[in-house]
C-alpha cells in the first residue's frame, strides 16, 4: 500500500524528442505551428459543415465528428509538451499522466471507430445508392457515433484503471513526449502481465475489428465500381470515397508502422518520433485531404468566405 501511495505522489519525466537544449526552440516552434494548423483546419471543417445546409448529410456529420476528435486528440498531448519545452522542465504528475492515458486512448479509439463508420457510409452510398437515405437516417448516424463514444470510453476507462493498479519506482523517465500506454506499462515495477494481455487483446479486437470492417467495405465498393460500365461513372463513384481512403491509409499505415517498429527495435526515441505521424501529422493533414479533394467542402468554404467579406464591407460602410 505504501508503494502505491508513493506512486500517486510522484512525478514522471517526459524526455521528449530530444534533450539537446539548442533544439528546444526549434521543437517548440515546430509543434506550436502544427498544433495551430490542426486546430484551425479542423475548426474550418466543423464550421463549414454546420453553416452549409447542403453539407447536412451523414458523410459530413461523421466528418465533423472526426475533426472534433482530431482537435481533442492533439490537445491531449501537445499543449503539455509545449508548456514543458517553454518552461524548461519535463515533469508531469502521476495524475496528469493517467489523464493523458485516458483521453489519448479515448480519442485514438474514436478515430478508429469513426473511420470504420465512414467506410460503412461510403459502402452504402456506392453499393446501395437508391436506399442510401432510408438506411443512413439521422437516428442511425447519431447511434453509430454514440456507440463509438461509449465503446471507446469503456476501453480507455479499463486501460486507465489497470494502470492505476501498477506501482512505479522513483524517478521514472518516459522516453516520449506524452504518457504512452505501452511505455508506462513496461516501466512499472510491479507485474504487468494483466495490463499487457488486456492491451493487446483489446487492440486486436477493437482495432483489428474496425480495420477488417473497413477492408470489407472497400472490397464491396471496388466490386461495385468494377461493375459500372462507363469510365465516367467509375471515376465519380471512386471520387466519393477517395478522401476517406486517403485518411484511412495514412492513419492505419502510420499507426501499424509505429507499433511494428517498436516491437522490432529497442530505440524508444525513434518510436516517439515515429508516433508523431498518427498523433500530430495525421490530424493536421485530414482537413487538407478532405477540403482539397472535395468540391462540396470547397464550395461551402468559398461561400462562407464571400459572406464574411460582405459583412466586413458592410461594416466599413461601403457598397458591395
Amino acid at each position: 500500500m505504501k508503494q502505491h501511495n508513493d506512486t500517486e505522489n510522484s512525478q514522471f519525466l517526459l524526455l521528449g524528442l530530444s534533450e539537446d537544449p539548442e533544439l528546444q526552440p526549434l521543437i517548440y516552434r515546430f509543434f506550436f505551428s502544427m498544433y495551430l494548423v490542426t486546430i484551425l483546419g479542423n475548426l474550418v471543417i466543423i464550421l463549414a459543415t454546420i453553416s452549409d445546409f447542403h453539407l447536412h448529410t451523414a458523410m459530413y456529420f461523421f466528418l465533423s465528428n472526426l475533426s472534433f476528435v482530431d482537435i481533442c486528440l492533439t490537445s491531449t498531448t501537445i499543449p503539455k509538451m509545449l508548456v514543458n519545452v517553454f518552461a524548461h522542465h519535463n515533469t508531469i504528475t502521476y495524475e496528469g499522466c493517467i489523464m493523458q492515458i485516458y483521453f489519448f486512448a479515448l480519442f485514438v479509439g474514436l478515430d478508429n471507430f469513426l473511420l470504420a463508420v465512414m467506410a460503412y457510409d461510403r459502402f452504402v452510398a456506392i453499393c446501395h445508392p437508391l436506399r442510401y437515405t432510408s438506411i443512413m437516417t439521422p437516428q442511425l448516424c447519431v447511434s453509430l457515433v454514440l456507440v463509438s463514444w461509449i465503446t471507446s470510453s469503456l476501453n480507455s476507462s479499463l486501460q486507465s484503471f489497470l494502470v492505476l493498479q501498477l506501482s512505479y519506482c522513483a524517478n521514472v523517465e518516459i522516453p516520449h513526449f506524452f504518457c504512452e500506454l505501452s511505455m508506462l506499462i513496461h516501466l512499472a515495477c510491479s507485474d504487468t502481465f494483466l495490463n499487457d494481455m488486456v492491451m493487446n487483446v483489446l487492440a486486436t479486437i477493437l482495432g483489428g475489428g474496425c480495420l477488417a470492417g473497413i477492408l470489407y467495405s472497400y472490397a464491396k465498393i471496388v466490386s461495385s465500381i468494377r461493375a459500372i460500365s462507363s469510365a465516367q461513372g467509375k471515376y465519380k463513384a471512386f471520387s466519393t470515397c477517395a478522401s476517406h481512403l486517403s485518411v484511412v491509409t495514412l492513419f492505419y499505415c502510420t499507426l501499424l508502422g509505429v507499433y511494428l517498429s517498436s516491437a522490432m527495435t529497442q530505440n524508444s526515441h525513434s518510436t516517439a518520433i515515429a508516433s508523431l505521424m498518427y498523433t500530430v501529422v495525421t490530424p493536421m493533414l485530414n482537413p487538407f485531404i478532405y477540403s482539397l479533394r472535395n468540391k462540396d467542402i470547397k464550395r461551402a468554404l468559398k461561400k462562407n468566405f464571400e459572406e464574411e467579406i460582405r459583412k466586413v464591407i458592410t461594416v466599413l460602410g461601403l457598397k458591395f
